[in-house]
């Protein structure tokens, strides 16, 4: 058992492919790293709020957020690519969700939407550097002008979803990134615009403290309450978590 989440288990050893299991196809269980469990618990929704996921494919944050609701009130899932929604559909008749809807849109459109949410959900798009244990080219592979590019969209995301909160909402913004560029720099440029916003301590200690400085330059005090995970120290995908609240 994990220790942060009594339904939540970590698989040393499978002799079989747990992905064709009978159990599995009825949705009694989705198979994920332990980080990707995390944004949706911290923003622990209630049966009666009104929660958007803004990237929800392929949908194991989204089923998630979905079972702490009990499958009550009004989950809006965004997503832009057309063919990955296909997946999330699966997922959502798999696990039995019925209390969502899917929007095939860019979710730093959300205005168009004209939904205040209480609860949001930004799993950012990255350059997935989290991910090299799984695929160590990412060491490689990826370069200055892919996090650049990435942050530039992940800002726009950030700006989005904040504009789209209820007072007294939060906001979860996470990557499988553990670059500064696409973390608390984003969330730092990005608050400088919202002054009612502020970052919130998390419920547990995950991982360790957010950056306060990068590269020799200073950043909001507050990015210490967000949360990063590494490969070899936290035993799971490189991860980064921060909880964001509007007040006014």
């Amino acid at each position: 058992i994990i220790d942060w989440i009594p339904y939540g288990f970590k698989v040393k050893y499978a002799p079989f492919n747990l992905g064709s299991t009978h159990e599995y196809l009825q949705g009694y269980y989705y198979l994920q790293s332990i980080a990707p469990m995390l944004p949706s618990l911290i923003l622990n929704p209630i049966p009666g709020d009104i929660v958007i996921d803004m990237c929800a494919a392929p949908g194991g944050k989204a089923t998630h957020l979905a079972q702490i609701m009990n499958n009550k009130g009004n989950l809006i899932l965004i997503e832009r690519n057309l063919k990955r929604i296909a997946a999330l559909e699966t997922n959502l008749l798999r696990m039995g969700i019925t209390n969502s809807t899917i929007i095939n849109d860019d979710a730093a459109n959300l205005h168009k939407i004209n939904i205040k949410a209480d609860k949001i959900l930004l799993d950012a798009p990255c350059t997935g550097e989290g991910l090299i244990r799984q695929d160590p080219t990412r060491k490689r592979s990826k370069q200055l002008k892919d996090i650049n590019k990435m942050s530039n969209i992940q800002r726009k995301l950030l700006e989005s979803g904040l504009n789209s909160l209820n007072t007294g909402g939060n906001l979860l913004y996470s990557t499988c990134s553990i670059a500064p560029e696409e973390n608390e720099i984003v969330v730092n440029e990005v608050l400088n615009s919202f002054p009612d916003y502020r970052i919130c301590e998390l419920p547990h200690r995950y991982g360790d403290n957010g950056l306060t400085e990068v590269y020799g330059k200073s950043l909001r005090t507050d990015l210490k309450y967000s949360q990063r995970l590494y490969p070899h120290i936290h035993d799971t995908i490189g991860f980064y978590l921060c909880l964001i609240k509007k007040f006014k």
